[in-house]
């Protein structure tokens, strides 16, 4: 199959998720950027991408801003498929506690004027189809610059590689589930290692925890059976159109059980030859 000349990243989301600050990164991996462009006008842009080698790597900011896009979007990136560009959206998410923080913090008003929570939700609701359309889905919840310059760089370089992407990410279920998770695993049953006075304040990425968990008669059999379902599993996300799978690895605090099972996880699924990283989202907490 030959590969495609053009590639465009359609960025959207919910308003104070992040996507200014997602558009700055692409800006800085050479990609020609435009953001909040009128719904009526996607068309031509569409034909601007087409004709001209300039915009062989796009990325497009669209919100609320420019008009409800909702269908005219999912048609777009139809078309701009079967014309032969490599067409992402990449949908920007975050928990109703960041959001408002945000908009207080910058004293923005949201696009819509009104209170700033019903407004969120507002929006929620109202993009709650394009969200359901998106290739990728990043929650910037907690999320630092650096680590959303990460996120990106792997929707950029799955493009280009054509693998999927495998995230496997470490929490803890006191702070909540991860909001981007595909798949999400409790590792609660495991022996708890904050119970030995030794290991309390160690984490799973230490020896002596990695020792102690181990040692179950359990840990061995879940850890080839979980690396074994998840590789099973990956073809058919491939066959559906899937780029990115996140698998959210939970135990209590997010310190030991969890990040033990994602490392080794990420590590098996490496060396069997998969693209997976690791994240480890309350490690520190």
């Amino acid at each position: 199959m030959k590969k495609p000349s053009h590639r465009l990243f359609i960025i959207t989301g919910l308003s104070g998720a992040g996507r200014s600050q997602a558009l700055k990164i692409f800006e800085d991996l050479a990609f020609v950027c435009v953001d909040n462009l009128p719904v009526e006008l996607l068309g031509g842009f569409g034909e601007l991408v087409l004709g001209s080698p300039h915009y062989a790597n796009t990325a497009l900011g669209l919100d609320i801003r420019g008009g409800d896009f909702r269908r005219d979007l999912e048609a777009f990136a139809s078309v701009m498929r079967q014309k032969g560009v490599d067409t992402r959206v990449i949908f920007l998410d975050a928990s109703e506690e960041a959001l408002v923080q945000r908009f207080s913090e910058t004293r923005h008003r949201h696009p819509w004027g009104k209170k700033i929570l019903p407004s969120i939700r507002a929006e929620r609701r109202y993009l709650a189809d394009i969200k359901g359309l998106a290739d990728k889905v990043v929650d910037t919840t907690g999320l630092a610059l650096g680590e959303l310059k990460e996120q990106v760089s792997l929707a950029i370089g799955a493009r280009r590689s054509r693998e999927m992407q495998i995230s496997v990410v470490s929490f803890g279920f006191k702070h909540g589930l991860p909001r981007d998770a595909d798949l999400v695993m409790d590792v609660r049953f495991m022996p708890n290692p904050h119970y030995v006075a030794a290991l309390r304040k160690k984490t799973g990425l230490d020896a002596p925890v990695a020792a102690f968990i181990s040692k179950n008669p359990s840990t061995k059999p879940f850890l080839s059976g979980f690396s074994k379902m998840i590789e099973s599993l990956v073809p058919y996300y491939i066959r559906e159109g899937k780029s990115y799978l996140t698998i959210a690895v939970g135990c209590t605090g997010g310190h030991h059980r969890s990040v033990f099972v994602t490392r080794r996880l990420a590590e098996t699924l490496k060396a069997h030859g998969f693209a997976a990283r690791e994240f480890h989202r309350d490690i520190n907490r």
